[in-house]
């Protein structure tokens, strides 16, 4: 099975595989999603931090269509902050991801009226084998203590600053726990400030924009009560 763009993986974790609905914080899922999108650009050779700015090294296409689309602004514009690219990105990035998701057949749009006037729609899974690929990844990351690949490491850095971990659906005890070792397998990678950041200029890129995010999760959401 190919890759999921970090974003949809997000989404896909997000989602109710019954109901279609979000659990957690929607702003968190929102910007989270947005540094997924700058993160999975980083990690293709596209973006980097530099001098205080994210700033395109690469304007080849990824062949995905919503960073394509990011990447194409950011060749054109000025350079902007992480924090700048956050909040310009996640308004509408939700509805973009949950409709190529609908087109492919991964979910359905459910449609539904309430009171007469109220639309309401509800994304229930229809293809099931992409979010178990992405949990049995996050599993053995989890629980096995071995190193994981990139795009794993990276995931699991994006729920870790989301505050993500219930949509793991693991026992109370073991939620904690879960904390823990995601922070583990961010710092190992050195997608979080403070790990070790080899030589490469994806890491530190990635970092700042994990730094920008949590911070933006902290102001929305306010500081997270100890587990």
């Amino acid at each position: 099975m190919t890759s999921m763009p970090l974003a949809e993986e997000l989404l896909l974790l997000a989602y109710d595989d019954q109901t279609g609905k979000a659990t957690g914080s929607r702003i968190g899922l929102d910007l989270g999603m947005a540094a997924a999108v700058l993160v999975d650009l980083a990690l293709a050779g596209r973006i980097a931090y530099v001098d205080g700015f994210l700033k395109v090294l690469d304007a080849t296409p990824t062949g995905e269509p919503i960073a394509d689309l990011v990447l194409e602004k950011a060749a054109e514009a000025e350079p902007h902050t992480p924090a700048q690219w956050l909040q310009r990105m996640r308004h509408r990035l939700r509805t973009r991801v949950l409709e190529d998701l609908v087109a492919r057949g991964i979910v359905q749009d459910v449609d539904e009226t309430q009171m007469g006037v109220i639309h309401v729609h509800r994304y229930p899974t229809t293809d099931p084998a992409f979010e178990a690929e992405i949990r049995k990844r996050l599993a053995d990351a989890l629980t096995t203590g071995a190193i994981c690949d990139e795009r794993t490491a990276a995931l699991a850095t994006l729920l870790f600053s989301c505050r993500m971990e219930p949509a793991l659906r693991l026992p109370q005890e073991e939620t904690a726990r879960a904390h823990d070792r995601l922070e583990q397998i961010a710092s190992g990678a050195g997608f979080m400030a403070g790990g070790n950041m080899e030589d490469s200029i994806v890491r530190p890129s990635v970092a700042l924009v994990v730094a920008t995010l949590s911070k933006a999760i902290q102001a929305a959401l306010g500081t997270p009560k100890p587990a």
